[in-house]
Order: C-alpha cells, then structure tokens, then sequence
C-alpha cells in the first residue's frame, strides 16, 4: 500500500467569512434585546397596564431571547467542509484495501411505507461504486411483514441484472424509480429490456401488497414455502419470533456478469406485547448486534426506508474523513443533508427544512460537528461502546467493534446467535441503550444518541457535496405531519427537562457554544408560548385601548427597527438558493 502524497489532502475545512459580521450583529441585537425587556419590566410597574399583559409579553420575549441566543451558536464559527475523493485512489489502491461497509435500513409499517419502496431503497444502496464483496445491506422490519420480505427477495433477483447495467452504463441515479423517471434515460434495447424486467417486479409486488398475503404461486419452491411459514396464524406484528433470512450472500449469489452480489439480510426483531420495544433505537440496536456476528464492518450507514441514494459515489466522500489519521480517532460520523424529492423550486411551504438540515449543521461544524439526523449518517462502529479512550465492553466477545467475522453469514452457529441477539429480552441487564448502542429514553433517538456521542468525546463531521447524496419523501398528508411534529416535540421535551439537558449535562462536556446549539433543539417546543401571546394578546390590547409595545419615538423601538432590518437581510443571506457553498 503506498503512503498517500502530503500534497493531496482527502478533505479540506474553510471558515466562512461572514462569522465576523455575525458576531458583531449579535452583540448590536443583545442591547435591543435588554432595552426591550427592561422595557417590558417596567411596564409591570405601571398602574395602566393590566399585569397578566405586562407579564406574558415579558414571558413571551425571555423566550424568545433565550432562543435567538441559542440561535448564535451556530452563526460563531460556521465552517464549510469539502472531500476530495479523487485523491482517495492514492490511499486505497485496490479492493483489499477498502473497509467493510453495512447498509442498516429501517421499516416499520407496510401500509405507510410501501414494501416496494423499500425495496428501491436496497437496490440503490447495493449498486453504490463499493467492492460488494465489502458491501452488506440489512433491512430491520419492525411491521413484521412477509410483504416486505417479498419484495427485497424480488428485488434481489432484479438486482442481478440491474447491478451490471448500472456500472456498465455509469448510471447516477442507482434507484430503478429514479432513473427511468429521470430525463437521463437513453432508451435502447437494453433499457427496454431492463425497464421491462422492473415493471414485471413491481406487478408482482403489486399484486401480493394487494391482496395482503403471499399467494401459492410465489410459493412453488420448498425454500419459499419454508420461508413464508414462518408468517402463520399466531403471528402478529406484536407478537412474533426474531426473523433472520438471508436474501444473498456475497460469497455464493452472483450478478449476470458473474460478479458477486452485496450481503442483503432481512431482519424482524422479536417482540412481545409486554416487553418494550423502545421504537426505532430498539431496531436499530438489534441491527447493529446482528451485523456484528455475521460481517461486524468498521463503518455503517443508517437509512430511512423513504430515503434513496442518488450518488453511488457517496461512500467514496465518506472515507474522505475516515482515512484521515488525523481526524479518525475521534470521528464518530459523517453526516449528509436530507434534500427532499417533490418540492417545488420556490419551497414556499418551507418543507425542505433548510435551516436544520442545510444552515445550522455548517455552523456546528466548526465546533463540535453537527447532531444526528436520523438518516444519511455514516457512523464508526466504535462511536457506540464508549468514549474514544475508555471503551466498553460488550457482554458478549462476538458484539466487540474489533472482533473478526471467520464464518460465513449462513453458518449455523452465526444465525443461532443472531436470532438470540434479536430477542425482545436479550438486553436485560445489559448496557444496550443507555451506555452501549443507540440510547434509549427519548422518542427523538436520533438526537438523543447524537448529542451523549458528542458528550462522551467523539466528533462528527458535515458533508454537503453538490449532487445530493440522498433524497428523501416528506410527509404528504397532514395527519403524518402533525403525528411526526407531535413526536419530535414530545421527545425533545424528553431531552431538555431530563438530568441530561443540554444547558446542565451538555454544557459541562461538550462547551457553552455547542451545548446551546443542541438547546436550540431541545427547547423548541417552548416556541409556541411566544407564538400563541403574540397571535392574540396585542390585537387583544389595541381593541381595549392598551399600550404593550414601546411609542415609536423610543429610542428602544428604533433600535428595535434596525435590528428587524438586519435580520432580514441575515436571513435572506442564509436561505438563498446557493446555501451548499455560503
């Protein structure tokens, strides 16, 4: 293996420029803010304002201070990472050399997240530019459904001849919906053929999601009937055995131009009606059990089902950071945007989430690296027994990050124990969730698990390249939407008013800057306080008569005019269209 060149770095870091002006803006909108509170604090001192206005409008803007300041975090040092993967070549100079890669990809319930959109999902992880032979994907079915696990098989077959066409023809967009609703199909025999064999797929996925069961002609082989018997009558979606099937395994399935196929495993945890399952931390533990007996890779992306790839050269960027001697000590995760498919190009509803998901994890990358997003993350297997210099120990050697996998994935003794580290029981009196894996105690999992990485040492880093890694489906309907607000604000609410807060716990490990930045979080359910005061209370007051603002001629109103004026002005900075390079 050669020494890589010291003049070809793998990534470079460059401070935006603006974080002098934004420093300068929040110490000229700090002095806003004080007059407007003692403003504030000496109208409850005043006999012709009613007291329960003067209070709740002071209330109203202590909050709203308190957020704007958590707000600055990420405006102190914003920091633009870049990879350069190009260069990777001089570092890893054959198949041999690359590190495994697991592929974890997360379900939960057939009716609202299709089987085959899930098994798009798979396919476009399995066609990433990676030795397959290094590359396993596994699929947690927490919906306990033989819908999904049809369809990953019919994918896999699919994916015999998709995986060859994609790389002989330099595809980018790995997904089969995506690429042949794209406007870079070339049609010509081949595509035809390749198209054809997809519809063919989806019928047939179609027809079984239809009918809600899989009928006896899907059924003609002994292995299949073997394989779907396990769905009998007592088996419910809360109440079932761990399922583990092997879809394909690298080291006997073979594409149509010979060349062998990534690891695909379908996983179904056992559950219980009486035993907490603990949502998607629960899956996603289980998931990183089971890979550790059967391929136990270095490095593991976390996928939601609804989130495709959409460059094959993702992996390539992430070891950008991961082959870095000097960063990968410490590095817990790369993650990368959430873009959304679908939206129109002026966003009016705001439903990319540009802000959490674009402008604010820039800003933490010059800390601490931004939080988990729950989805695009490449994470260091490491990162989840530990602190960086004091590791934990897992109660079983097989869990340990630095275990060597001898035996194939169908060897008896592997699927035995994986089904027993898939049991609903098996973490009892165990570590799992709280000092190992992804933690427990919050519906937020993603930044709960995030935020105690960051406490316990690790780093991370944000990579925003200019084709999306990945695209992801919002919400469509506004039950789902409100459902999903709903949780996050619960679990943030989880996090803030637990011994784990950020102001207290994160503030004493991980700094006052990043420790604000997670609050900004943590605390945003308490926005709807100032919202709700300032919706009702002073047109409430300008109908009786009654004066709960500064007069204009103030000299706290016009400062309170110039600082609304600059940020517009910061705001419309950070939200035009060009934000993967601000």
């Amino acid at each position: 293996m050669e020494s890589r060149p010291p003049n070809l770095p793998l990534h470079s870091s460059k401070p935006l420029p603006r974080r002098i002006f934004n420093r300068l803006f929040a110490s000229l909108y700090s002095a806003a803010i004080s007059a407007l509170l003692y403003h504030h604090a000496t109208t409850l001192l005043r006999p012709t304002t009613p007291p329960f206005a003067a209070l709740s409008m002071l209330t109203a803007d202590i909050i709203l201070a308190f957020m704007w300041l958590n707000s600055q975090a990420f405006r102190i040092n914003p920091v633009v990472s870049e990879p350069f993967p190009e260069n990777l070549h001089h570092f890893l100079n054959s198949p041999e050399d690359f590190p495994a890669l697991d592929v974890f990809i997360c379900t939960a319930d057939p009716s609202k997240e299709p089987p085959m959109g899930v098994a798009a999902t798979a396919l476009s992880a399995m066609a990433y530019d990676y030795p397959t032979e290094k590359l396993s994907v596994y699929v947690s079915d927490d919906g306990a459904s033989e819908l999904t696990l049809f369809a990953l098989m019919e994918a896999a077959e699919f994916g015999k001849e998709w995986l060859p066409f994609c790389k002989e023809n330099r595809v980018m967009e790995r997904c089969p919906e995506a690429y042949f609703g794209s406007n870079s199909v070339i049609l010509n025999s081949e595509t035809r053929d390749i198209k054809e064999m997809y519809d063919n797929m989806k019928t047939r996925v179609k027809d079984v999601v239809e009918r809600g069961y899989i009928g006896d002609e899907y059924k003609s082989s002994s292995k299949a009937t073997k394989t779907f018997g396990k769905w009998d009558k007592d088996f419910t979606i809360q109440d079932h055995p761990p399922v583990i099937h092997i879809v394909l395994q690298s080291s006997e399935d073979k594409d149509a131009a010979r060349c062998s196929m990534p690891n695909l495993i379908y996983v179904s945890r056992q559950k219980r009606h009486a035993t907490p399952h603990h949502f998607k931390a629960g899956a996603l533990n289980a998931l990183v059990r089971v890979s550790a007996l059967m391929t136990n890779a270095p490095i593991f992306l976390t996928l939601d089902c609804d989130m495709i790839s959409n460059d094959p050269s993702t992996p390539h960027k992430m070891l950008c950071y991961f082959m870095d001697s000097s960063l990968k000590s410490k590095l817990a995760y790369v993650q990368f945007p959430v873009r959304f498919n679908g939206l129109n190009k002026a966003d009016i509803y705001a439903s990319e989430m540009t802000r959490p998901y674009h402008i604010n994890p820039v800003g933490m990358n010059g800390l601490l690296g931004p939080d988990y997003f729950g989805t695009g993350t490449f994470f260091n297997r490491r990162a989840f027994y530990g602190g960086p210099s004091s590791m934990i120990d897992p109660e079983l050697p097989e869990l340990n990050p630095d275990y060597v996998v001898n035996k194939p994935i169908n060897h008896q003794f592997t699927l035995e124990l994986s089904h027993q580290v898939a049991m609903c029981d098996y973490e009892k009196h165990t570590k799992w969730g709280f000092k190992i894996g992804f933690r427990y105690g919050s519906l937020v999992e993603d930044f709960y698990t995030g935020f105690l990485l960051h406490c316990d040492g690790w780093k991370s880093v944000f990579c925003n390249p200019r084709r999306a890694a990945f695209l992801s489906e919002m919400p469509i309907s506004l039950d789902d939407v409100v459902s999903q607000t709903k949780r996050w604000s619960v679990g943030l609410l989880e996090v803030s008013l637990s011994k784990y807060s950020p102001l207290t716990y994160g503030a004493r490990y991980i700094g006052p800057l990043m420790a604000h930045c997670y609050s900004y979080y943590a605390f945003g359910p308490f926005w709807s306080f100032p919202l709700l005061v300032y919706s009702f209370l002073p047109q409430t007051a300008m109908l009786n008569n009654i004066c709960v603002f500064p007069k204009v001629r103030s000299y706290t109103i016009r400062l309170g005019y110039l600082c609304f004026t600059t940020s517009l002005t910061e705001f419309w900075t950070l939200t035009k269209k060009n934000y993967n390079h601000f």
